[in-house]
């Protein structure tokens, strides 16, 4: 082989071993400061591939996250190491995907996504790992001392979904999974409605995982009634499935949506941008619903260090949206651990250290995604079942021309709707 040959194989290699570390999360990656001090291994898992709800765009956006960080040197000089870990939405899946975070010595378990409360958090406290902005769909994210959620989690969305359609809608239809963590609903939406004197809504489960839905659809449109009635659907993954069962509906397909027809409602995650873009966009069945979030619309400027980040580092990954609620609460989670490594300034981080220092009460800027937030004991709602929320406000939006947009400007607090649920 000759020497011109040599080097341009030996070129490649090295550079084809660099990406491969970069796309992983291991290794250093470029920019990373090889210093004193020690790198810091988190994990992000989330189910994928699954017949319920999958949220690929959590583990890609902490790898994209972890590429930006790293290319900027780390955090306060820590290499940030992160772990994905496919949780199935399954018990076993997320008991493993723990399990693991404890074998490779993770110090965090940041902005993943698991219904599996229990199966995760019993290995994770028994290691003393501390989880940092879990999606909010486990009850456990809120009860755990080792639990430090960002937003207020399906709780607060559906009782602030309640107050958001106390105004519009004389009856309303919801259905939910008929599931452990479905059965919470119906009391978090009346606490809403109940705010403005609203009667309760119909109570209908439904089977999480269905291929169509029909029948609870029909049965939903007929107890919600022609006039001011309203469907609102808690199925994530499968909501579209619900609403594209409840668009053909006899009578229904092609009916002119006016103020006097049955409209259509949902919280975020369950509808978001990317599925009213996949469904239509100003075509799509969503059009003029009403839509609960925890944070503001994906158009807000406060998103833009996000855009950026994604746009640079993401590398064309098309999980990576910055309009889902997962990739965005992934953002915000790690922004909590990035603003607690810099003010630790230790060279070698604990898990131990991580959750002292939210214990203590270390404040966290989201820069205006989320009010300032802070975990300390005062902080806390201290709902039953949802003693850990910190994070009490929503946000009201609609779909207007195939675009989420506020419906009210700013925050709304629902904290006091929680504690009134029963």
């Amino acid at each position: 082989m000759t020497g011109r040959r040599l080097t341009s194989l030996l070129a490649y290699v090295t550079t084809a071993a660099a990406g491969a570390s970069l796309l992983t999360g291991c290794g250093v990656l470029p920019g990373a400061t090889g210093g004193s001090r020690e790198p810091v291994t988190v994990m992000t898992w989330a189910p994928d591939q699954t017949r319920a709800t999958n949220m690929p765009g959590m583990p890609a956006m902490a790898q994209t996250y972890a590429r930006w960080v790293n290319a900027q040197g780390g955090i306060d000089g820590h290499e940030l190491r992160v772990l994905t870990c496919n949780e199935q939405n399954t018990t076993t899946g997320a008991a493993a995907c723990a399990r693991r975070a404890v074998r490779e010595k993770a110090v965090a378990v940041v902005g993943s996504y698991s219904q599996n409360g229990r199966a995760f958090m019993a290995p994770l406290e028994a290691a003393g790992i501390p989880y940092i902005g879990g999606y909010g769909i486990a009850e456990d994210e809120f009860t755990s001392p080792l639990s430090y959620p960002v937003n207020g989690g399906v709780a607060a969305l559906v009782a602030g979904h309640g107050m958001q359609l106390a105004g519009s809608c004389d009856r309303v239809s919801l259905v939910r999974p008929d599931t452990t963590a479905g059965d919470r609903l119906p009391e978090l939406l009346d606490s809403g409605l109940h705010k403005a004197s609203h009667r309760g809504a119909v109570d209908i489960p439904a089977l999480e995982d269905a291929a169509e839905y029909t029948e609870p659809a029909d049965r939903a449109r007929s107890r919600a009634g022609g006039e001011k009635g309203c469907v609102t659907a808690v199925l994530g993954e499968r909501t579209q499935t619900f609403f594209d069962s409840f668009r053909r509906l006899p009578g229904q397909q092609g009916e002119k949506r006016d103020e006097d027809s049955v409209r259509i409602s949902s919280v975020l995650g369950s509808v978001d941008q990317p599925v009213i873009d996949r469904t239509g966009g100003p075509h799509s069945p969503f059009e003029g619903a009403f839509v609960t979030g925890w944070y503001p619309e994906a158009g807000d400027k406060s998103w833009a260090p996000m855009r950026k980040v994604i746009q640079e580092y993401a590398f064309a990954d098309n999980r990576v949206d910055p309009a889902d609620a997962g990739v965005q609460t992934t953002w915000i989670a790690y922004t909590v651990l990035k603003e607690v490594l810099e003010s630790l300034r230790k060279d070698t981080v604990t898990a131990e250290d991580i959750s002292h220092s939210l214990d203590r009460g270390e404040r966290i800027d989201t820069g205006g995604l989320t009010p300032s937030l802070r975990w300390k004991y005062e902080d806390m709602l201290g709902a039953p079942g949802f003693t850990r929320i910190v994070n009490r406000e929503v946000t009201f939006q609609v779909v207007r021309q195939g675009r989420l947009v506020a419906q009210k400007p700013g925050f709304v607090d629902v904290g006091e709707t929680v504690l009134s649920a029963p």
